[in-house]
């Protein structure tokens, strides 16, 4: 998993301190993740900014409670399969996402059956991405 082939667009800003110092732990480690934050509006205007944010190369992945969560080591091994293709990581805003978006999504995930405020889901995201890497990499972060 190259982190520079990854985007996360992300509706809403991060307002509580102590989150974005975990993202910035993160954003460290993962050299190259951009992170695109977009407006709050609502779901169907969301969805317009997050596909006009969209690079044309980009692969659609959903951040959705309906989805299938997967392990910290199902994930890796998804992120594995697309290779160098280029991802767009979406989260949100406190609507979700439009059904449209959904469905124009090559992959739909879920982080936890459990819901959480989408500045937590952005936090956790980027720390399965990290996970992810060093599960990849060999190394021992992840102790499973």
């Amino acid at each position: 998993m190259n982190p520079s082939r990854c985007r996360i667009i992300a509706v809403g800003k991060i307002r509580r301190a102590w989150v974005q110092d975990g993202i910035n732990l993160y954003l460290k480690r993962l050299k190259g993740l951009r992170i695109i934050e977009l407006r709050d509006s609502s779901p169907e205007k969301e969805a317009d900014a997050i596909c006009a944010s969209l690079q044309p190369n980009e692969r659609l992945v959903a951040l959705m409670e309906q989805a299938p969560p997967l392990s910290s080591i199902a994930f890796a091994q998804r992120l594995e399969q697309f290779g160098m293709e280029r991802l767009a990581f979406v989260v949100g805003g406190a609507d979700g996402l439009s059904d449209a978006l959904k469905a124009k999504a090559e992959w739909q995930l879920s982080l936890s059956s459990m819901t959480f405020p989408h500045e937590m889901a952005r936090l956790m995201l980027i720390e399965q991405l990290f996970r992810a890497q060093t599960i990849l990499q060999g190394r021992p972060y992840h102790r499973a």
